[in-house]
């Protein structure tokens, strides 16, 4: 297990930018980046933690000596200590998840690198009555994707600090099925077709969407929904006029008359009233962070917005 600990914990520190090798034991890593220097414990043993915690660690490179930081995994929920960043099993399958996503997004991963100052490594659940915390509610439920990104890893995502917001912004959700046909001369052209697709109700832009993700439920207290700019019968009629480009199609027919050959072109629309639309008001939830520029993180997938996902929000 400790094996495979320490190469997780190396995956994680060479997405922040790291440069990690291994070090004899009791030791797992060392990773040094610019004036930072980590060594990692990976381990559950009360006495080698107690050592590594108490001891002070120092790196010479090129006559400079730098004092190290020292970090801690494990899994042991009653550790305590008092100079060691402290990781248990949260912040091991968080910084493992977002280690892949920088890697897949060519971004750097940013570490919370402060010790625990005598804090276990998971805080316990209250135990009595006495201890019971006040659950708050927004009392707001709406159709939405769930919250799967944290305000802290958004702002890590962005490469942004700032005020955080988390935003709900309104979509149409929408279904169209065509169906008719049209006859020209000895030509048949059909007009079937169905699909989903969703439309930003502020901005307009067009996304796919799985419809089957949402949930309808009640959001984070302090979240902020924000209101549609266009209207949903504007929304369905762009969506028709849209499908009827779509399957519009010119049909070219070829003629003879004597020994003339001629061609006739003829173009051939869906009716509008063999094409159904069904729309549904829908929530995706945004990070947006406003630092030295304003980012937007959907907080379902954590992407990274090239775009705003509302109207007046930096495009870079």
């Amino acid at each position: 297990m400790r094996e495979k600990a320490r190469n997780a914990m190396r995956l994680i520190l060479e997405a922040a930018r790291f440069e990690v090798e291994e070090v004899d034991e009791p030791l797992d890593l060392s990773a040094v980046r610019e004036e930072t220097c980590l060594l990692v414990l990976c381990s559950n043993d009360s006495d080698l933690i107690g050592q590594f915690d108490k001891t002070n660690y120092s790196l010479m490179i090129d006559d400079h000596e730098m004092s190290c930081k020292k970090l801690l995994f494990s899994v042991d929920k009653e550790i305590v200590t008092e100079n060691c960043i402290q990781w248990g099993i949260d912040e091991f399958v968080r910084y493992t998840g977002e280690a892949v996503l920088a890697d897949i997004l060519d971004r750097e991963l940013a570490l919370d690198l402060t010790p625990a100052k005598g804090k276990k490594i998971t805080s316990a659940a209250p135990t009595g009555p006495a201890e019971t915390q006040k659950e708050e509610h927004s009392g707001i439920i709406i159709p939405h994707y769930p919250v799967k990104i944290t305000e802290q890893a958004a702002m890590r995502i962005g490469g942004v600090q700032g005020a955080a917001k988390l935003r709900f912004i309104p979509y149409y959700l929408f279904h169209y099925t065509s169906n008719g046909e049209q006859v020209y001369k000895d030509r048949r052209i059909p007009f079937d077709a169905e699909g989903w697709g969703a439309i930003n109700a502020i901005n307009g832009i067009k996304i796919e969407i799985d419809q089957k993700l949402i949930e309808e439920n009640e959001i984070p207290p302090g979240a902020e929904v924000s209101d549609p700019h266009i209207r949903k019968d504007e929304a369905t009629e762009r969506i028709v006029s849209e499908l009827i480009d779509r399957l519009t199609q010119k049909v070219r027919i070829k003629q003879e008359k004597g020994d003339a050959i001629f061609y006739e072109e003829k173009i051939l629309k869906p009716d509008k009233k063999n094409i159904t639309v069904d729309t549904q008001q829908v929530y995706i939830p945004v990070w947006q962070i406003r630092g030295k520029k304003i980012v937007e993180i959907n907080a379902f997938t954590g992407e990274l917005l090239s775009e705003p996902m509302d109207e007046g929000v930096e495009i870079f």
